[in-house]
């Protein structure tokens, strides 16, 4: 196990961004709305935490696909924070610079770059990054990568909550990642899967 392992916890982000049912509006990009953020601890083998952030958009609105898809209304994330608090808050109360953390393929990562970058805010994480979805692809030796709905139906676990919630999907990937670091499928050195 790679130090930042061993120091025993762990965050698993998943984020929800406006999005529509095809191209965005005109002068739109999407944004996060939701970050979800689950810790794990390893060292006890569980999940023991589980945070939500809503993050006010400024540049795109929250559309009724996105409403349908995340249960997430333009009402509630406008009561949200600023994104750049959002990071804040990942910084100073989640130790996002200095624990490992983890996401389902990579376009969470890519999408706080490419937000932190368009709104020149600190970028919250630390370097030790790792793609579950890569991890759990090759851990079941399957040929194509899967959701993360359809991985807890191969590992055999149960959906907990609302899909396409960002608090609710962080928690199950937390499972997942729980049951290959079990399996002792989870990456131990510091080069972690893209």
């Amino acid at each position: 196990m790679d130090n930042a392992w061993a120091e025993g916890l762990v965050n698993v982000v998943d984020v929800e961004a406006t999005c529509w049912s095809g191209s965005p509006p005109p002068g739109e990009v999407s944004e996060i709305i939701e970050i979800g953020l689950a810790v794990i601890d390893v060292r006890a083998g569980e999940r023991v935490a589980r945070h939500r952030v809503l993050v006010r958009p400024v540049r795109s609105s929250v559309s009724g696909f996105c409403t349908e898809l995340t249960g997430l209304t333009p009402h509630e994330v406008d009561q949200g924070v600023t994104f750049a608090e959002a990071c804040r808050l990942l910084a100073a109360e989640h130790r996002a610079g200095a624990r490992p953390w983890v996401s389902w393929g990579d376009y969470d990562r890519h999408q706080f770059t490419r937000q932190c970058r368009a709104t020149r805010t600190p970028y919250p994480f630390g370097r030790h990054h790792t793609n579950a979805k890569a991890v759990f692809t090759e851990a079941y030796g399957l040929r194509k990568r899967p959701g993360m709905a359809r991985a807890l139906e191969i590992a055999g676990l149960p959906l907990e909550g609302h899909h396409h919630r960002g608090v609710d999907d962080a928690w199950n990937i937390a499972a997942l990642v729980l049951r290959l670091h079990n399996r002792g499928a989870w990456p131990t050195t510091a080069e972690h899967p893209a």
